[in-house]
């Protein structure tokens, strides 16, 4: 027979050639880009220098980012810098500890038994709206007016989002996860250990972001209140004297502290959750 096809019969069209299929989460992991971040406060802060100098901005309004440099370098060589940055760093440090350890306990507590989950949400619910800094004339009562209503008013800013955060996070974990690892007969304990605390280090470490945040904010309402050194009594002098380069310099050291706290977050996220991919 002969191999040329029949008259009026279609040929069979070659196949397309086959490219390979890219990753379909592909496109929701984020990229790295270095260096962005930096030029665009770079930028701002030269678009403030430009309008400050040409006059395009009063400088009653905001003033000269050289300026504010300049008052930097002076409270780097008086030595003044330190004696307000490190009393600060100590009370964010103490009362964060204490407020996210006792946070996160708690939310897993709620997370996972009932009996807490019963009894301590409508209690977190109920004071978690309260505006932290409103209690701070009730810590100072019952702490002092030294260091311990300053450790307590960051703790209890800390908690609560703490505590939201954290059992939000356990209640997110994939109960899939949880029913293969019974099906394979893990003991209670290690399904904790193995699946819920890391199938919610995500959502703990996203809350911590706001709670040291919150802290931040805490930190320099407790140091406008009888504290000598602190970066809010640096604020809080500066705006009574309306200098506001020293205003603005205090206001720069607190913007770089919650930069800081952000790397450091986003250092944990690494080392933690590297299985994720």
């Amino acid at each position: 027979m002969s191999d040329m096809p029949l008259t009026g019969q279609a040929a069979t069209p070659a196949p397309a050639p086959s490219r390979p299929v890219p990753f379909r989460g592909g496109g929701f992991k984020p990229v790295p880009v270095r260096y962005l971040g930096a030029l665009v406060i770079v930028a701002l802060i030269a678009l403030i220098e430009w309008g400050t100098r040409t006059g395009a901005i009063s400088n009653l309004t905001l003033p000269r980012p050289s300026d504010v440099l300049g008052t930097f370098r002076d409270l780097w060589v008086t030595g003044l810098l330190w004696e307000h940055l490190l009393p600060s760093l100590s009370r964010l440090a103490v009362g964060s500890a204490l407020g996210v350890s006792t946070g996160i306990a708690v939310g897993v507590m709620i997370g996972l038994f009932s009996i807490a989950r019963a009894g301590l949400v409508p209690l977190v619910a109920a004071i978690f709206p309260i505006p932290k800094i409103a209690l701070l004339p009730l810590f100072v009562i019952w702490f002092g007016i030294d260091e311990g209503s300053k450790y307590a008013l960051i703790a209890f800013g800390t908690f609560t989002p703490t505590v939201v955060s954290t059992y939000g996070a356990v209640d997110n974990v994939d109960r899939t996860l949880i029913r293969m690892g019974q099906s394979f007969g893990l003991s209670w304990w290690s399904i904790v250990r193995k699946i819920v605390l890391p199938g919610a280090m995500p959502g703990i470490l996203s809350g911590l972001r706001i709670s040291l945040s919150i802290g931040i904010i805490l930190l320099v309402a407790a140091e406008m209140l009888g504290a000598r050194y602190g970066i809010g009594a640096y604020i809080l002098e500066a705006g009574s004297l309306y200098d506001l380069e020293r205003l603005f310099a205090g206001v720069v050291i607190l913007s770089a502290l919650g930069v800081l706290t952000s790397a450091a977050i986003s250092w944990a996220e690494r080392r933690l959750l590297s299985w994720r991919v």
